[in-house]
Parts: C-alpha cells; sequence; structure tokens
C-alpha cells in the first residue's frame, strides 16, 4: 500500500465520519425542536367545554385552566364596584353549531337557555370591571378554572351581545 492509497482511505474514512456527526447533530436539533413543540402545546393547551360538559366533569376539571361559554341569565348579575367583583350565573349553550342552527340560531340558542330552568347551570365569579355588553341572554366565553366549591373563577371574559344574532325586524310605518 503507498503513501497515496492510505492517505486517500483515511480521508474518506474521515469525511464519512463527519458525515455521520452532523446527521447525528442534525437528528438532535430536530428531537430538540419536536420536544419543545409538544412540551409548550400540552402546557398551553384549553379544553373547551359547554356548561352541561363542565358540570358533568366537576371532580376531574377542578384545578384545570378551561374554556367555557354559555349565556348569561340577566338576574343573577352582581357588580361590587368596590372589589371589581362581579358575579352571574350561566345556563347551557348547545357546543355544536348544527345544533344552534337547527334552533333556529344563536339568538334564539341564547333565549332558549335562560328561560328553560332545566338546563344545566353554573355560578361564574370574575375580577375586573363590569364589561358594557353583560346583559341578560349575552354569550359569555370564559376562560379560567373551576373551584372545589363549584364556582367558575373566570380570568378572561368574553361576551357576545344577542342582539347581532336577531335577524334586523323592519320599520312599521304608521299609515
Amino acid at each position: 500500500m503507498t503513501d497515496q492509497d492510505l492517505e486517500g482511505s483515511i480521508t474518506t474514512q474521515a469525511s464519512s465520519g463527519g458525515r455521520i456527526k452532523f446527521i447525528v447533530g442534525g437528528l438532535l436539533i430536530v428531537a430538540a425542536i419536536i420536544y419543545l413543540i409538544v412540551t409548550s402545546t400540552q402546557a398551553s393547551a384549553q379544553y373547551f367545554l359547554t356548561v352541561e360538559e363542565l358540570a358533568d366533569r366537576k371532580g376531574s376539571e377542578i384545578g384545570r385552566d378551561v374554556r367555557v361559554s354559555g349565556a348569561v341569565i340577566g338576574d343573577t348579575v352582581v357588580y361590587e364596584p368596590e372589589t371589581l367583583t362581579l358575579k352571574f350565573t350561566i345556563a347551557h349553550v348547545p357546543g355544536d353549531n348544527s345544533e344552534i342552527d337547527a334552533q333556529g340560531g344563536l339568538g334564539k340558542a341564547l333565549y332558549d337557555a335562560v328561560n328553560d330552568p332545566d338546563r344545566a347551570r353554573i355560578e361564574v365569579v370574575y375580577i375586573g370591571p363590569k364589561p358594557d355588553l353583560l346583559r341578560h341572554e349575552a354569550q359569555a366565553i370564559m376562560t379560567g378554572e373551576l373551584g372545589e366549591d363549584g364556582v367558575f373563577y373566570a380570568d378572561e371574559l368574553l361576551l357576545k351581545c344577542p342582539t347581532k344574532y336577531e335577524e334586523a325586524v323592519p320599520e312599521q310605518i304608521e299609515g
């Protein structure tokens, strides 16, 4: 074996060893990225539940970060401006859009929810300024935790006014 053959053999081994190191390093980086994506997704994942589902799972959902939606029952709204404490009750509204459409739309589904005493209901406590759209039959979408006392403690509160979902009634012209 000549010196040139020996050098060529060493160069080939070194270049294939460099490729293997490059591939292993790349795989480690990809694995680290996948791990970070999975763990951050799990940490920030929220369950979106209806009032009925939350009431059925009270034991398993205590202390978990969840998002819940329901219809505001207007005569239960109590606001304490000194402490910025807002308390109200929401009633179950179906989570399936096709079921809401079958009931006649969101405005009708909200109306039915607050007027049906047999619907699942849950008390909500929110600390913050009272939203302008908080009224009877408004849709409340909240993020927070269910307490051991069965009360939903909302960190975020989004309200949709039911009048936006009602069809415009034409004005009557007096004759």
